[in-house]
């Protein structure tokens, strides 16, 4: 195809958790600072077009019909994978629409994914958590080292969390095998100032950027922007120019800037509705605590759950609130977790509640018995958050 990849710039984002966030948060800060930006993410929530956006615009169904139909004889003779059929069709239509940068997240691990076929800018991990391990190794240190493959020469990469000594290890060994520079933005950031505000957003202060306030509201936002906020210093360094102001406007505004869902989002208010993505250990550590405090102003937690048969379950389970009622259901989708079996297990970690087949008569269920002041809650999936986001079409973006 022409090496399309080698058209533009390119930062190149890997991570267990929280990757989605850092690259649409970049993608807009990049926005604002009057750069064409290329996104590539994944999984698509509704709409497959969401994985591939330039400005925040997903590309055209007709793009789509067209690369396949240009590429026909080359996809029936190699047989690519989805994943990577997908990532030459963004590297393409970057090209085709000539951004200045694009944003590249990693599918799964780093050293053999499709995207690691970019020399980018910058690469960025932002943390390291116990998923995919039937890919991607038993260990922490194991799947730092399959994250770690995206390091390269010449190329300084960024480390958003490694609290765990092995995984800082990994990540220090390859950057100084390699010889390039290697910066923790939990030190980086250290002088950065955070509080909750009332209505759950973030608000910060930095030396470099003054007061902003974030529009995502999950407590792993802290560690989101400490991850955002070193690296933008990083492509600074590289005379990218980024204003303060286009990073304070970027932060506040990144879901219109982006189309960025299913982060902690508000589908609707009372009774109040919530969705998030978080589909492993690492990220429940962070919803449950979040949901505690959020449910602690709300006369019931409802919570509508589903999860994937590849994950850890019985991990997951144990980390959810037990002061809630339970809507376990399962994902329309062949690697769903099924919903009797996920709600006979969840009673070991008491968890009580009723089963449903689909995600939408879960959610009528929840709303059917919740009362105004009550809060639901909707995720343990991405492909559950998908199938509720199509009963919330204004949620859409």
């Amino acid at each position: 195809m022409g090496n399309p990849h080698q058209s533009y710039h390119t930062i190149h984002v890997a991570g267990t958790n929280g990757k989605g966030s850092v690259s649409h948060l970049l993608a807009a800060v990049l926005r604002e600072a009057k750069y064409k930006v290329g996104l590539y993410t994944s999984p698509h929530l509704v709409d497959f077009r969401e994985r591939i956006r330039v400005n925040g615009k997903k590309i055209p169904e007709q793009y789509v019909i067209d690369f396949v139909e240009r590429h026909r004889i080359m996809i029936e003779s190699l047989k690519p994978s989805f994943f990577e059929l997908t990532s030459c069709m963004a590297f393409e239509f970057f090209r085709h629409k000539k951004v200045s940068i694009a944003i590249i997240e990693a599918g799964l691990g780093g050293r053999l994914d499709s995207t690691n076929i970019i020399t980018p800018l910058l690469s960025i991990i932002t943390n390291i958590s116990k998923d995919h391990m039937q890919f991607l190794g038993d260990t922490l240190a194991q799947i730092a080292s399959e994250k770690a493959g995206i390091i390269k020469p010449h190329v300084p990469v960024v480390i958003g969390e490694a609290e765990e000594h092995e995984v800082y290890e990994v990540f220090s060994e390859k950057a100084s095998m390699l010889k390039v520079p290697i910066f923790f933005a939990e030190e980086e950031q250290r002088h950065l100032y955070s509080k909750r505000q009332k209505d759950g957003k973030w608000e910060f202060h930095s030396p470099e950027y003054g007061h902003f306030t974030s529009e995502l509201e999950g407590l792993v936002q802290k560690k989101n922007t400490q991850t955002v906020l070193t690296s933008v210093r990083q492509l600074k360094e590289m005379r990218i120019k980024i204003p303060s102001k286009a990073l304070r406007n970027a932060f506040g505004a990144v879901t219109e800037l982006t189309g960025l869902m299913g982060r902690w989002q508000t589908l609707q208010t009372e009774p109040l509705v919530i969705c998030d993505t978080g589909h492993n250990p690492g990220a429940w550590e962070h919803l449950t605590l979040q949901l505690q405090q959020k449910a602690q102003s709300h006369t019931h937690l409802r919570m509508v759950i589903g999860v994937m048969n590849d994950k850890d379950v019985a991990t997951i389970l144990s980390l959810m609130p037990t002061n809630a009622l339970y809507y376990f259901t399962q994902a329309s989708i062949s690697r769903a977790f099924p919903a009797q079996t996920l709600a006979e297990k969840a009673r070991q970690y008491g968890l009580l509640g009723t089963s449903y087949d689909t995600v939408t008569e879960a959610v009528k269920a929840a709303m059917d018995e919740a009362s105004p002041n009550d809060m639901i809650f909707i995720g343990g999936s991405s492909f559950v958050v998908a199938d509720a986001l199509s009963l919330y079409p204004e949620a859409q973006l």
